[in-house]
């Protein structure tokens, strides 16, 4: 695993545990009221991450390197970090905000580009902070839960908040620095797919065991996407009444869990 996965494996694990143990598929769920075309897309997602990404990830992991690995996903985490201080800044976190930007910093220089993480080893550590959080942040609820083709779980506020993600990604802009269309959709056309099979390959175990614990494969997902928000937005501080206990299963995995 790498940067970025901790509340996607922290959700994973404890929900689970949690769903493990129901003897019949959980009922509708009232902030469903798409489920007539979330299902389906669901459906159609796992097809194509049957046949092309998990094939993908497990090649990419059979011919890439521990050390190429983790520096491919230092590169990507260490980018992402720009989108975190930004957002880092829109919710106030300013004090995080300097962290964050000199995580980026260091990385980018003394890193070699972000290909290593010596932030992390001068108490600068990763952060994780999207517009969607943001725009929780500022009270802007999250909205139905919406099935986006090939993307997966999200929701209104979501897809807002992905298009924010787009934008304060500097991937998004190779055009500016290349004089053919071709060539700078063939960059962050690659870009984009190495991060994804990079991102895909991290996360084999984690899926397969979600999988496997899950009575409703597709209502485990919904549920843990609406705990992921609530606990990325309150900063881990979910209540009572959240379906999954985050912090118990984040201490439990802290000592396999190098973030």
């Amino acid at each position: 695993m790498r940067n970025g996965t901790i509340p996607a494996l922290t959700l994973l694990l404890s929900a689970a545990t949690t769903l493990s143990g129901c003897a019949s598929v959980p009922a509708s769920d009232p902030r469903d009221p798409w489920e007539s075309w979330n299902r389906p897309m669901q459906t159609f997602n796992d097809r194509v991450d049957d046949y092309l990404m998990k094939p993908v990830a497990r090649g990419y992991r059979w011919i890439t390197p521990d050390f190429v690995d983790a520096g491919i996903s230092n590169f990507f985490s260490n980018i992402a970090d720009i989108r975190v201080s930004i957002n880092d800044v829109l919710q106030g976190k300013f004090r995080q905000a300097g962290m964050d930007t000199a995580r980026f910093l260091v990385n980018t220089t003394v890193g070699i580009a972000g290909w290593f993480d010596p932030a992390s080893a001068i108490d600068l550590p990763k952060h994780h902070e999207d517009f969607d959080q943001t725009l929780g942040y500022w009270g802007i609820p999250t909205g139905p839960y919406l099935v986006l083709p090939l993307l997966g779980s999200s929701s209104p506020r979501g897809v807002i908040g992905l298009i924010g993600d787009t934008a304060a990604n500097p991937i998004s802009y190779t055009g500016l620095f290349t004089q053919s269309s071709a060539l700078s959709t063939a960059i962050s056309g690659g870009l984009g797919g190495v991060n994804a099979a990079d991102l895909r390959a991290d996360n084999l175990e984690t899926e397969k065991i979600a999988s496997e614990a899950a009575v409703d494969r597709y209502g485990f997902f919904r549920g843990a996407y609406f705990s992921q928000r609530d606990y990325l937005v309150n900063d881990g501080n979910v209540t009572d009444t959240d379906i999954l206990d985050l912090d118990e299963t984040e201490e439990k995995l802290s000592p396999v869990n190098p973030y």
